[in-house]
């Protein structure tokens, strides 16, 4: 595989979350640190690859859902991660044309990807915010000279808020965004677990955050529960992402990931 030059302010001798992913993903858009730390991981537990695909899946669905039939035409798409197929603008604007996404993302590959991320179509609009999930308001504020916050908005955060170790901390993030937007507006989310996979899970986790990439936690399906309080969760509830409404045939049950996720309006 050639490698891609890198831009500015990017380190290509640390790992990085969002390039691992990719890799996972089947991407190029990674360096061989990156790749010698996903391959480490895979090599304790290989089910991390199809965690990666279900969770994009989870997106895919769980966009499609908020705009053919919840009616949302809004979307903040926080921890965008690197491109790639099926962003959340292309399956929004799929469904209704003049959708509105603004991703945000706090890491300098992204941003040189964004480009990729501001397509859309004439009857919609796209995009993109350098910016930190810890600093909620500025997420807010810039979203705001994209989005009408007087119509409902769509919160995304797929897999962002384990990085997030304090729990008050990430709640308090999601109160911050949720009390920015008016009634009808949506959190969509998932965070990992160890639920699947127990101590291998968690072994990945020391794994992880020894190899200089942002600290993660797991949370269990009742803490992640707990970034729903006081909205109305959509059917089927918090499961595993790959339990959460799946293009299966009918009677054929996916397996679990260790992925939970939910979708919830509020009221």
């Amino acid at each position: 595989m050639s490698e891609q030059r890198p831009g500015p302010g990017i380190d290509t001798n640390v790992s990085h979350v969002a390039r691992i992913w990719n890799y996972w993903l089947g991407g190029k858009d990674n360096y061989p640190v990156d790749r010698e730390v996903g391959d480490q991981i895979l090599g304790m537990l290989p089910d991390v690859a199809r965690l990666a695909r279900a969770s994009r899946l989870f997106l895919n669905r769980v966009v499609w859902h908020l705009a053919a039939e919840a009616g949302v035409r809004q979307f903040i798409d926080i921890g965008t991660g690197l491109p790639t197929v099926d962003n959340t603008h292309e399956v929004a604007q799929r469904a209704a044309p003049e959708s509105r996404i603004v991703y945000v993302d706090n890491d300098p590959l992204v941003l040189e990807h964004a480009k990729a991320l501001l397509t859309s179509t004439p009857e919609g609009r796209t995009a993109y915010i350098h910016a930190d999930l810890r600093d909620p308001e500025t997420i807010l504020e810039a979203a705001a000279e994209t989005l009408d916050f007087g119509r409902p908005v769509a919160f995304t955060l797929m897999g962002i808020l384990e990085f997030i170790p304090d729990d008050d901390q990430a709640y308090g993030i999601v109160r911050t965004l949720l009390g920015g937007v008016p009634p009808g507006s949506y959190l969509a989310m998932f965070d990992g677990t160890n639920v699947v996979h127990g101590a291998a899970s968690d072994r990945i986790v020391e794994v992880w955050n020894a190899s200089g990439n942002a600290p993660l936690v797991l949370r269990t399906p009742e803490q992640i529960g707990r970034f729903f309080d006081g909205l109305e969760i959509v059917e089927p509830g918090i499961v595993p992402v790959t339990h959460w409404r799946p293009d299966t045939a009918a009677g054929a049950e996916p397996e679990p990931v260790d992925a939970y996720g939910a979708v919830g309006r509020k009221p």
